[in-house]
């Protein structure tokens, strides 16, 4: 028997192309994220080791959400400096330096940190250019740099503690690693007496100690740890870059885990592709099956032969996946070290046996378990089914009521947890009960395929036999095989599902977003300050306001104040807002969850049902103010988190206690009518200029940034599916190559008839499109239902927004996938000859 499953290899190979393509990919994708994902956790860690362990020693402090980054004394590193155990040390300056933008304003919503550089500490690697070496000399992080587009040579403006302004020539760009404090405000960094009269700091945030010849690292921390305050934390190099480590191994996990899931999509797909081949190859072989039983062979030699077959096909196929994977898996880390700033780093490739053995297992395995069912039929067949055609059995058109009843049962089990989760369940559970009735939904499908094809295919007979003789014959042949036919739509399904799915909770939290900025942010700018760690936010100075509300560019200025600007209250209750130049309920809105917006008034309050603590509209509610504790009625209540957070008080009300806020938290500008938006803006922009501090924010600037990262993820989500369409396009294939098998004679006699090659062509092209656009459209359909039931579960108050655009090119990408399926099966019947195949019998 192995010598006649080598030979069957043998004579078949070019039939278990598809196959084998099918499993390459799939392995292909698992084994390119393994390595993916252990190059770049090698490399980031490599990078943050390769800044610490050079030091024995690290001395730093953490900063907590109340207070600044504690300091760590100049008396400190004196200290650690005479200890015996120590050889060298010396201190990171760390705290806030704004860089100002090419408009002269500041950068990001937080300050750009502000640190000293030198080549004792261990951000002193270059990127480009050198370090800053004279007082007027700086360097920027390389996320500054690619954030403002300034480079090695340019003369940047940087704001002191003060807020003065100081101009500095960029000597050099700090590559600061995968830190993520400095990846997201950016860094300008100075020598250190610079430093310490730019950021206002006194002491150090980091100390980097180097030990004395002859004590270990360890002994050199613990003699560190007794002259240290006791806020600080005293580790050695290997343990801070351990720790770094491993929190950059974490920003890697979820890019992992997303490639993961669109892999085991694609083995998924792949395994269903793998099956009907199997059940074409099988079909195709009746005979030869039968007459091995003919000969002796039992039923178990003829199963464990395909087994064998599928084993071999596996495992090599799986091989030339691996070697691909490895490739593809190079090929994204050097992507992915640039995303997540590795730099070069990423130059070692990482091949780990469990990656080689991931991409070999699952191949050879989806392989066997597809083939299995294939291989029981095959050792079923009976040796008089030697003198039948191959390919008859393949035929049966029947379905179960078994079927119909599984499939119903699962739809309606489907319909209630999904109902059950958008209406009892919240966030990740409402979620993840969402896909579970999604996966149901897909079982009950498989089950109903059948009956499915067979309807859709009814209702599509009637009106493409009106286009001609051609798609009449199409369609009654589309429904010739509807188990063999919904085994391969099955394949496209998935696909179409999840990528229509995801398109529509993107289209839908896009929409909900926009009218949400349109309530909340009803203006065309919003002006507002930086955000600090180390110290409290700074206001808005009210000459800005009153400078736009005398513009006749300006229809409206809304001052928004806050309790926590400026009055030097400390209260762990909620917020104190007021708005001044706007009415809440109008200009100002919310969800309500009771009451009226229009009834707050001096006395009365709105508060959000997270701060009404249990109390409701007409309850008196305590609010701590400058006084102390005030009374106030509630007029209504907020909820979610659309607007009107904490307290919101009249304004007459907040002038009366809280005297000592004289700053704006925020200031909203609404344009007039008829100004063009340029001068608008430059209206704007020119209230600020004295203000370089301030952010200027605007409603279609937030939209865009809403729209940029869904649309980037949407793009994400579709390409990572995209590899498991193209391998359902090979079901595809393999459908319409069994059909052309079996029906060789009919070919030749419709050819026999009148019909021409280019007809025989168009029909099996238009049966294929028939069969994608079945298996998309039901998948289009599934997630709509879904995307929406997944949208609600993740965001409250969604509106459903079907992207009708995208799910056109869905249909036309189905249209363009069955005519490329037909190609080769097509060109096969059309060149077939007409007098052999009609004397095959």
């Amino acid at each position: 028997m192995l010598r006649i499953t080598l030979a069957s290899l043998r004579a078949h190979a070019g039939r278990l192309v598809t196959t084998a393509l099918a499993i390459v990919l799939g392995v292909m994708f698992v084994t390119g994220t393994l390595v993916f994902s252990g190059t770049l956790d090698d490399a980031l860690g490599a990078q943050v080791k390769g800044s610490t362990e050079e030091y024995s020693v690290i001395v730093h402090t953490e900063r907590t959400a109340e207070e600044k980054q504690p300091e760590l004394p100049r008396e400190t590193l004196d200290d650690i400096e005479s200890l015996p155990e120590v050889g060298s040390a010396a201190g990171i300056v760390h705290g806030e330096a704004s860089l100002l933008g090419e408009e002269g304003q500041a950068v990001g919503s937080l300050p750009t940190a502000g640190l000293s550089t030198s080549e004792d500490t261990r951000h002193s690697t270059a990127a480009e250019g050198k370090l800053p070496t004279g007082p007027d000399e700086a360097a920027l992080a390389t996320s500054s740099a690619d954030v403002t587009g300034f480079g090695v040579g340019d003369e940047v403006t940087v704001l002191d503690a003060e807020g003065r302004e100081h101009t500095f020539t960029v000597t050099g760009l700090l590559d600061l690693g995968v830190d993520p404090e400095f990846s997201y405000r950016g860094a300008v960094a100075f020598t250190e007496d610079t430093a310490h009269a730019m950021t206002g700091i006194d002491g150090y945030g980091e100390i980097d100690v180097t030990g004395a010849s002859g004590y270990t690292d360890e002994e050199v921390r613990d003699a560190v740890a007794e002259v240290a305050p006791g806020d600080a934390e005293v580790l050695t190099g290997a343990e801070l870059g351990a720790r770094l480590a491993e929190s950059a191994g974490a920003e890697t996990e979820l890019i992992t885990t997303g490639l993961m899931l669109a892999g085991a999509v694609s083995v998924v797909v792949a395994g269903i592709v793998i099956s009907n081949t199997f059940a074409i190859l099988l079909a195709q072989r009746q005979r030869e099956m039968a007459l091995l039983r003919c000969v002796g062979a039992g039923r178990g030699q003829v199963l464990r032969s395909v087994l064998l077959e599928a084993s071999l096909v596996g495992l090599v196929s799986s091989a030339v996946g691996v070697l691909t994977g490895i490739g593809v898996g190079y090929a994204g880390v050097t992507l992915g070290a640039e995303v997540l700033g590795a730099g070069d780093s990423a130059t070692s490739l990482v091949v780990g046996p469990a990656a080689v053995a991931a991409g070999l297992v699952v191949g050879t395995g989806a392989t066997v378990v597809a083939a299995l069912v294939p291989a029981v039929r095959a050792a079923r067949i009976p040796p008089l089914a030697a003198l039948r055609d191959s390919a008859a059995q393949g035929a049966a058109r029947g379905t179960s009521t078994g079927r119909v009843v599984l499939g119903t049962v699962l739809g309606l089990a489907s319909a209630g947890i999904a109902t059950w989760a958008v209406r009892s369940l919240e966030n990740e559970q409402a979620l993840i009960a969402v896909v579970a009735a999604g996966v149901v939904a897909f079982a009950g499908v498989v089950a109903l395929g059948p009956l499915l094809v067979r309807a859709l295919v009814a209702m599509a007979r009637r009106p493409m036999r009106k286009l001609g003789v051609v798609s009449g014959l199409a369609a009654d042949n589309s429904g010739r095989s509807p188990k063999r036919a919904a085994t391969a739509m099955i394949a496209l399904t998935v696909g179409a599902t999840l990528i229509t799915g995801y398109s529509v909770i993107s289209d839908s939290t896009e929409e909900t977003l926009t009218h949400e900025l349109d309530k909340r942010f009803p203006v065309d700018y919003e002006i507002g300050s930086q955000l600090s760690f180390d110290g409290p936010r700074e206001g808005v100075d009210p000459e800005v306001a009153r400078e736009l509300a005398d513009s006749s560019d300006v229809a409206q200025v809304m001052r928004v104040r806050d309790s926590g600007i400026e009055s030097g209250i400390e209260s762990e209750g909620p917020s104190v807002k007021a708005y001044f130049g706007g009415e809440v309920g109008t200009d100002v809105t919310a969800s309500v969850a009771s009451g009226d917006l229009a009834d707050l008034e001096p006395g009365r309050v709105v508060v959000h049902e997270d701060a009404a603590e249990g109390n409701g509209v007409g309850d008196e509610i305590a609010v701590e103010t400058e006084e102390g504790e005030q009374t106030f009625e509630i007029a209504a209540v907020t909820e979610g988190n659309t607007g009107l957070m904490g307290v919101t008080m009249h304004p007459d009300d907040f002038r009366t206690h809280f005297p000592e806020v004289t700053q704006d938290q925020s200031v909203r500008v609404q344009g007039s009518e008829d100004v063009p938006a340029d001068e608008l803006r430059d209206t704007v922009m020119a209230a600020v200029a004295d203000h370089p501090k301030l952010q200027v924010t605007s409603a279609v600037q937030r939209q865009q940034e809403y729209t940029e990262i869904l649309d980037t993820l949407l793009l994400v989500v579709t390409a990572m599916l995209a590899l498991s369409v193209l391998i359902a396009v090979a079901g595809v294939a393999n459908t319409m190559a069994l059909s052309v098998l079996e029906r060789v004679r009919e070919s030749a006699m419709l050819r026999a008839l009148g019909l021409t090659r280019g007809q025989i062509r168009r029909m099996l092209g238009l049966e294929a499109v028939m069969l994608s656009l079945i298996g998309t459209g039901i998948g289009i359909a599934l997630g709509i239902v879904f995307g929406w039931a997944a949208g609600v579960a993740l965001l409250d108050g969604l509106i459903l927004s079907i992207p009708v655009p995208r799910i056109a090119v869905f249909l036309t990408a189905a249209v363009l996938a069955g005519l490329l399926a037909s190609v080769l099966p097509a060109r096969r019947a059309a060149r077939t000859s007409i007098t052999r195949s009609l004397a095959s019998e």
